[in-house]
């Protein structure tokens, strides 16, 4: 990657809002996501941060403002620009999703290998032999023994078919990954695995990620920057270490407060 793609931003949101009839899902926001940078949204469940998220990623339309991406030819399109096919290729290959719940992010009903070699398929892979050999390096990478390629993920526990979602999604080297409460409903020892999972992973392959967590502690140990709402709205952002280490609006200060003692 040259340093003129380093120093561009890889997706720009701009005065986004959401409403739901008169009710305000998420309005006025503005930031930038750049390659290789975790970017941590947080705040308290109902602050707008899953409707942000799903927004930006375009899993849920707009009311205003834009969010443009700058795809591998250069060229900077606004999502909604995109024609439908063009928004389906963008998921399949360029861009990740880990859902909280990773059933919502998997095919319970075929096997491990077959989940992660989808993904292959769908950007043009049509060796079976290449797909099972990548398919297993990649269960490897996410510390899934290769004896399991082919169980379903109904046979896994939560952990596993966490990881295995990762897996699916990071098998086409995409550039920006979106991640719903990856660690949310996982026991805690789980959790830490998994943290350290992705905090490898994501130094590895360089990838830009944006994180939606309520758990102040999972976005200090992934993320560069952070983003506090509130009521749909940003009310703080800034360098992760100084949000958490010195906040200065009242909402932030709260949160960090409330966070249990170690």
């Amino acid at each position: 990657m040259s340093a003129l793609e380093i120093d561009q931003p890889l997706l720009s949101v701009r005065d986004l809002g959401k409403r739901y009839g008169a009710r305000v899902g998420c309005e006025g926001v503005c930031f930038e996501v750049y390659p290789g940078e975790v970017v941590a949204i947080v705040g308290e469940s109902g602050s707008g941060k899953t409707t942000l998220l799903n927004c930006i990623s375009g899993r849920l339309p707009r009311s205003a403002g834009a969010v443009v991406y700058r795809m591998r030819d250069g060229a900077r399109r606004d999502i909604e620009d995109l024609t439908e096919a063009e928004r389906r290729l963008l998921a399949r290959t360029d861009w990740g999703f880990v859902h909280q719940n990773p059933a919502d992010g998997l095919r319970m009903r075929v096997s491990a290998g077959a989940n992660v070699g989808e993904r292959l398929m769908a950007v043009g892979e049509r060796h079976y032999g290449r797909i099972r050999q990548t398919a297993g390096d990649w269960l490897g990478k996410v510390e899934i023994a290769g004896e399991r390629i082919d169980d379903r993920p109904l046979a896994f526990s939560g952990g596993m078919r966490q990881r295995l979602q990762i897996a699916r999604n990071l098998v086409t080297h995409p550039r920006l990954v979106f991640m719903d409460e990856p660690t949310g409903g996982l026991d805690v020892s789980v959790q830490a695995r998994l943290l350290d999972l992705l905090r490898g992973l994501v130094a590895d392959l360089g990838l830009a990620v944006v994180i939606v967590t309520h758990d102040l502690a999972v976005a200090r140990l992934l993320s560069q920057r952070m983003i506090v709402m509130k009521d749909g709205r940003v009310v703080e952002s800034g360098l992760t270490d100084r949000v958490l280490d010195d906040p200065h609006h009242a909402y932030t200060q709260l949160l960090v407060a409330s966070i249990p003692e170690s």
